[in-house]
């Protein structure tokens, strides 16, 4: 099996090579291909890519935020992640509470001049300070709706009841590991049209063979220079979570693409890392005293020996 990064390269050289010029809702336009598939044996060092470095912090606090249910971004903050605060701070600048300069047009912030640059940082630093120190107001403007945490943990019913589907699938995979019914899904069609942004990674499920956990996740949609990085590693470590829990060793991640897009103020990053050799992966450490999945804590989680080729910016599309 490939190196995770020339798993990775590969990819994104085919969609260079094959993909479609399409329009997209951001503006941007995009080089996309429909239906894309990698896999990455988890034996054989944690599929954090190298070719590039890739906070690995971020991923670790943003998936024990989906674990623990947490729609509130208070918890993201107190991490000093800030992926998630683009929703939260509009609800914010959006309603009749809010008094400062106008940003009713602040998602399209990289059309703006500099002093509204100015303004947006200025209001979203005063925003943040108010979700951490301020009850109410994060009660009132921190949570983000039904977003994964919701749905993995506290699914809807149509008879109101709630269901827990990542607590019953780990206990699933522990009764009967041979189910094939070892399925979370965050994508409800009920809940899509009133989302800001309705889940990307849609569906995952494990399966388990000669004592070891795989995991397969369907994303319908999936940036390949921002995005995907971060939803590989995030995928991996949840398997090794599961699998740390469930007492089964890790086997491999399986990454199943629906429109997977470079989008085109991307193409110039995208070439700079193709240019760059693979180096060695980490490996990821996780503290042995912690049994249960829903238990563990940002500093419980280590990644080991990770040297990778510096950051490469890129501007995102909003």
């Amino acid at each position: 099996m490939r190196h995770a990064d020339l798993e990775y390269l590969h990819m994104c050289q085919h969609v260079l090579d094959k993909g479609t010029k399409k329009e997209d809702r951001t503006g941007t336009g995009t080089y996309s291909i429909f239906g894309y598939q990698m896999r990455f044996d988890l034996s054989q060092g944690f599929p954090l890519l190298t070719t590039k470095r890739i906070p690995f912090r971020l991923i670790v606090s943003e998936l024990l935020w989906f674990i623990k249910g947490d729609t509130n971004i208070r918890y993201l903050l107190q991490h000093n992640n800030n992926i998630w605060n683009e929703w939260a701070f509009k609800k914010w600048v959006e309603s009749s509470e809010y008094s400062g300069p106008d940003m009713t047009n602040f998602g399209l912030r990289s059309q703006q001049d500099e002093a509204f640059h100015l303004q947006y940082e200025e209001q979203l630093e005063l925003f943040k300070a108010k979700i951490l120190t301020d009850d109410e107001f994060s009660q009132k403007y921190g949570h983000l709706g039904d977003v994964y945490g919701k749905q993995w943990r506290a699914w809807k019913t149509s008879t109101d009841e709630t269901i827990d589907q990542l607590k019953d699938v780990i206990e699933m995979i522990k009764a009967n590991p041979d189910s094939r019914r070892l399925i979370v899904s965050a994508w409800s069609p009920e809940d899509v049209p009133t989302m800001a942004l309705p889940p990307c990674h849609t569906l995952f499920q494990f399966y388990v063979a000669d004592g070891k956990l795989s995991c397969q996740l369907y994303q319908r949609s999936g940036d390949i220079f921002l995005g995907i990085p971060f939803n590989i590693a995030s995928y991996a470590l949840l398997t090794h979570l599961v699998a740390h829990e469930c007492k089964l060793e890790v086997g491999e991640f399986i990454h199943t693409i629906g429109d997977a897009h470079i989008y085109t103020n991307h193409l110039e990053q995208i070439q700079t890392q193709l240019e760059r050799e693979p180096r060695a992966l980490p490996q990821l450490k996780l503290n042995a005293n912690v049994e249960s999945v829903f238990d563990f804590d940002v500093e419980d989680i280590e990644i080991i020996d990770y040297n990778p080729h510096p950051t490469i910016k890129a501007p995102v599309a909003v």
